[in-house]
């Protein structure tokens, strides 16, 4: 074979690893380890713009990651079911679409907690607490340890257990950390409310 017949597949070849260089960068993107600039679902849309699209209330976003904030409105709207446990009730009169209601989330107590789910297990306040914002009054490091471990840190209920009750969190607690992370900016990013009667 003459070196002028090997110089098109030498060509082929180092086209295709720059094609699959570009496209495990972009998927290094997409799973966090480099900037958050995408994430995308199986249709093609970003899960983040999705995020955005579909957050029930205004979020303040000045010093926040926005990608996260919007991965976090993704998951905890379109994925985690959080309004329907954390926000009393979760459907605004006339929205609620299990009545076949035109869907619309109680925005005035959104996942401010409140639900009671028998005794002594009322849901909690996820919205930002105190000064400091932090959602459910949690530094981010409590937060995730809560999620994966289930500890009920607050003990609210030790007649129970010291572990949360009805949460899913062993659930979850298999979430990434850059998703549970996403899930706490965003809620870093929601207004602050309180639990509805």
């Amino acid at each position: 074979m003459s070196r002028n017949t090997l110089r098109p597949r030498r060509s082929l070849c180092a086209g295709l690893i720059t094609v699959m260089a570009l496209l495990s960068a972009g998927q290094a993107y997409a799973d966090g380890e480099g900037k958050d600039t995408a994430v995308w679902n199986d249709q093609g849309e970003s899960r983040i713009s999705r995020g955005f699209a579909i957050a029930p209330v205004p979020l303040k976003l000045k010093g926040k990651n926005r990608a996260l904030v919007g991965l976090g409105s993704y998951i905890v709207n379109a994925q985690g079911g959080c309004n329907d446990c954390h926000t009393n009730p979760p459907y605004a009169p006339g929205g609620n679409p299990f009545l076949g209601q035109p869907k619309e989330i109680n925005a005035a107590h959104y996942l401010a907690g409140g639900m009671n789910f028998g005794p002594y297990i009322i849901s909690r306040n996820l919205t930002p607490q105190g000064a400091e914002g932090k959602p459910a009054g949690y530094t981010f490091e409590e937060f995730l340890h809560v999620l994966r471990t289930g500890e009920d840190l607050k003990h609210l209920h030790p007649q129970i257990s010291p572990l949360l009750q009805v949460m899913p969190w062993p659930v979850y607690g298999e979430m990434t950390q850059r998703d549970i992370r996403a899930i706490y900016e965003y809620l870093r990013a929601i207004p602050h409310a309180e639990p509805g009667p």
